[in-house]
């Protein structure tokens, strides 16, 4: 079962929503998100990175950040930018991105469900980045970034949302600088409200975190430290039903080939891969194939029979090329600590790896076809996590659109 209630988002006036939106805190560098809010006075970004309105050689995750934070959150309120909803409610969120649409439901789920293993994760987290969301949450008392999650697809929940959305007028609409549409729904109604809870208690047995694994393990240690607060036994989440999602590729590029020449590099690799020269460059059609660009030239590499294992985790492609090039030839060990490699999600494209390659910073890139929905929950199911940088989520839920106060 899982258990999730509506909340009385803080959300923007409609005529500022456009420009309150913002790309997550942990997609941009601090000088990125500076550069964003220079012209922009209602960017969430002076909420989610308060560093843009302090001098720039101060620590982003000094306490004087999140007291800056506090303090503009509470500004915003108070000019009238943002504004607490009337009452609880659910919100659906629908993206657009390229002519495909996805669309989820933005709920407040319960951290004993993450507690007690009916929200799923996959992925390893690193105390740090957590530390910097508890601080953030603990400072201005919400929770400013969504955990994207997914589930199951359940008929009735998919017509209920549908007919919901069919019915009504979307309380924001706007196409984002990026290209990408945001829109989003209120339901306010009581009778679909109980009904949207009781379907997810009855008929949905688990969730599994997409994205925002950081974010989710934050929120837990806060109810920790605050367990007399209601609001802080849930999180801000916008769980999305399988079908609605595409996981894009994410792509690797390395600085050297451990001694290797090239020529000696394709010859080792013959061992593992049946390998073709390509005029193109090579995006992977199917599981098990891997595109590599080496010294001006792209190659298609295809896993020979045998040299993989079956199970969940080693049948991924991440981890067929962890195992047979990265360690294997390249003696890279640990994808999240050794400076000799770099990640690049798919949203980028191919372009990216050549530009990475042909500008002498790296020496050869890896192009992967994408984890799939079905092997992410396989793996969350099964206990165990994924390799690092394993799945590319696109496009980007916004932040400050629907904030959890606590």
């Amino acid at each position: 079962m899982s258990i999730i209630k509506p909340f009385a988002a803080l959300r923007p006036q409609r005529a500022l929503a456009s420009r309150v939106a913002s790309r997550p805190y942990d997609v941009l560098s601090s000088e990125e998100a500076r550069d964003e809010v220079r012209d922009n006075p209602y960017s969430f970004l002076h909420i989610t990175k308060a560093e843009v309105d302090l001098p720039a050689d101060v620590d982003p995750h000094s306490a004087a950040v999140y007291e800056k934070a506090k303090e503009n959150l509470m500004a915003f309120q108070k000019q009238g930018i943002l504004f607490p909803e009337a009452q609880p409610s659910y919100y659906i969120y629908r993206l657009v991105m390229d002519g495909r649409s996805q669309t989820g439901l933005v709920a407040a789920s319960a951290v004993a469900d993450y507690e007690h293993g009916f929200i799923k994760k996959h992925e390893f987290t690193r105390p740090e980045k957590e530390q910097d969301r508890i601080e953030h949450m603990k400072s201005i008392k919400a929770q400013t970034g969504k955990v994207f999650l997914a589930y199951t697809n359940v008929a009735e929940l998919d017509a209920l949302i549908s007919n919901w959305k069919n019915d009504h007028k979307p309380e924001y609409d706007f196409i984002a600088a990026d290209g990408i549409q945001h829109a989003i729904w209120v339901v306010d109604a009581l009778p679909v409200i109980e009904q949207i809870t009781l379907l997810f208690r009855e008929q949905v047995p688990a969730t599994y975190i997409a994205d925002g694994h950081h974010r989710a393990a934050s929120a837990a240690k806060v109810h920790q430290a605050l367990p007399e607060n209601r609001e802080a036994a849930y999180f801000l989440t916008v769980i999305f039903p399988a079908t609605e999602l595409a996981i894009l590729d994410y792509n690797r590029v390395v600085t050297d080939l451990n001694g290797h020449t090239a020529v000696d590099f394709i010859a080792a690799l013959h061992e593992d891969f049946e390998i073709t020269a390509s005029e193109i460059a090579v995006k992977p059609t199917q599981l098990h194939e891997f595109g590599m660009y080496l010294e001006g030239k792209w190659y298609l590499l295809r896993s020979r029979p045998g040299t993989y294992t079956e199970d969940p985790i080693g049948i991924l492609d991440v981890s067929i090329l962890a195992e047979n090039i990265l360690d294997k030839l390249l003696d890279i060990k640990d994808q999240r600590t050794d400076k000799r490699i770099d990640f690049v999600g798919g949203i980028r494209g191919i372009k990216e790896l050549e530009k990475r390659v042909n500008s002498g910073e790296m020496k050869v890139a890896f192009s992967l076809y994408p984890v799939t929905i079905q092997q992410l929950f396989a793996i969350a199911d099964s206990g165990i996590v994924m390799p690092p940088k394993s799945t590319w989520f696109e496009p980007k839920l916004r932040d400050g659109l629907l904030t959890h106060l606590l």
